[in-house]
């Protein structure tokens, strides 16, 4: 893996991308790249991770665009742009004030009594609640640091997973590939689009946008889905968020990634809402998911069950660790993947730290969501030429695993930090269900099909369980 990636130029990590999906050579030469790392302070190349992802997504909406219409166009994209939509959360403001922050109390790194680092991640309750019960300790920083000097690091974090929690021990990269769980994401590819039921051609809908008339069912949570949706609408899609009122969200996140997107309930512990999302799946051209492996199957919404009932569905499916290894079934999310799968530790050791350090931003998520969004337009391409079902995997693991392949930058910790002020150039206000809203604009410019959002963040449950009349 590391001699096909590692030291690509932006544009031969798009062709690869690109040829890896079956994109047709040729439009290649529609795209223009520029910039260079480093972009934002880290060893790993995020500046060409966040280009590459995001104009491998525009180039598919470009394509789908040229099936039904016949016109090429142009696709440019700045490789400090990419970096800041890489970033969108932490820019995004509401009446002009800063979203509320997004850690719970006791969330981030402990040392464990071999000396070892762990990395919790408490910001549901149900979360922060079950590792205050497993610690028998109360709420509070302190308390959970002492508690867990009881405890090796590794046993805590496979009790932890043993109770559906999210832990993770920081290991190297060297220990992570020797891990089951490494060594397996080390043999899968970065994305999966297989077709996995027969379906007949469907010709893509009509209309201006490169998604015109597609319909996007959206369960996901917090960055990487709702960045693949997000992506999704800006070209033109009908995405339906779909949310249940007993599960946890966050408000800031919600905001930032609904851009586009209408927003309902569904609750699928009643028979009631199993029925409403069986009858939106049926008409739907794009199926995108984020529970674990397995979590929606024993709802009955297996990628086999949708396409039984919806064949020529494009199912997307993300998970933490892929869905093979022994870790496949374990939650997790991308500060966790970080830490367990040996960045946190490389970054530590550049800046000559004996901690985890994270990387400045949520790399893992946003590349997940491009890819995820380009992995689900590439298949629309495939079922609109050859029909067919198709199943397109994602996993926040093997993006990781892919950005530890391109190489790293030489002192690439230096770069300066890009705040608020410093991105200025390139948020926008609107309209929402919020209030004024300040976020980021796309950094793909499409010549033809401007990327856009035509619909204003709402919140969650705003919208009726129904696709609209106009799609």
């Amino acid at each position: 893996m590391a001699s096909v990636w590692r030291d690509l130029p932006p544009a031969e990590i798009v062709a690869r991308l690109w040829a890896d999906s079956g994109g047709p050579p040729a439009a290649l030469s529609d795209v223009t790249l520029t910039g260079a790392d480093p972009v934002l302070p880290s060893t790993f190349r995020i500046g060409a991770v966040a280009q590459s992802t995001i104009a491998a997504a525009a180039l598919a909406a470009a394509e789908l665009r040229r099936l039904k219409t016949g016109q090429r166009q142009q696709i440019t994209c700045d490789q400090r742009d990419a970096a800041i939509e890489f970033r969108s959360e932490r820019y995004m403001r509401v009446a002009n004030k800063p979203p509320a922050a997004l850690w719970d109390a006791i969330a981030g790194t402990y040392q464990a009594a071999d000396g070892r680092w762990l990395r919790l991640h408490t910001n549901f309750a149900h979360h922060r609640d079950g590792v205050l019960d497993l610690l028998s300790c109360d709420y509070d920083r302190d308390a959970v640091a002492a508690a867990l000097k009881q405890w090796k690091a590794e046993d805590f974090e496979d009790a932890a997973a043993a109770r559906g929690l999210v832990v993770t021990m920081m290991r190297s990269d060297a220990e992570w590939q020797a891990h089951p769980q490494g060594r397996a994401v080390a043999g899968l590819p970065l994305f999966e689009i297989e077709k996995f039921g027969e379906a007949p051609v469907e010709p893509l809908p009509g209309g201006d946008r490169p998604l015109s008339g597609i319909r996007v069912a959206d369960l996901t949570r917090i960055i990487a889905g709702p960045v693949c949706g997000r992506t999704l609408a800006a070209h033109g899609a009908d995405v339906l968020l779909l949310s249940s009122p007993s599960l946890p969200s966050i408000e800031s996140l919600v905001i930032d990634s609904g851009r586009g997107k209408r927003a309902a309930f569904v609750d699928l512990e009643t028979a009631a809402g199993r029925e409403t999302l069986t009858d939106l799946a049926a008409r739907a051209d794009v199926f995108v998911q984020g529970y674990r492996p397995g979590g929606l199957a024993g709802r009955g919404f297996s990628p086999e069950a949708v396409a039984s009932r919806r064949p020529g569905i494009v199912y997307v499916s993300l998970s933490a660790y892929g869905h093979a290894g022994p870790w496949s079934d374990r939650r997790g999310f991308d500060s966790l993947v970080q830490t367990a799968s040996g960045i946190n530790h490389s970054e530590a050791v550049a800046a000559g730290l004996d901690q985890p350090k994270a990387l400045p931003c949520q790399a893992l998520d946003h590349a997940s969501g491009y890819l995820m969004a380009f992995g689900a337009m590439m298949a629309l391409r495939r079922r609109a030429t050859v029909g067919g079902s198709w199943l397109v995997r994602v996993s926040l693991a093997q993006t990781g695993h892919w950005i530890r392949t391109l190489g790293s930058v030489p002192g690439g910790l230096a770069a300066p930090e890009i705040d608020a002020a410093a991105a200025a150039d390139r948020l926008e206000t609107t309209p929402s269900g919020f209030g004024a809203l300040t976020a980021v604009r796309h950094a793909a410019m499409l010549s033809e099909t401007p990327a856009g959002w035509a619909l204003p963040s709402v919140p969650l449950g705003s919208h009726a369980a129904a696709w609209s009349s106009a799609a």
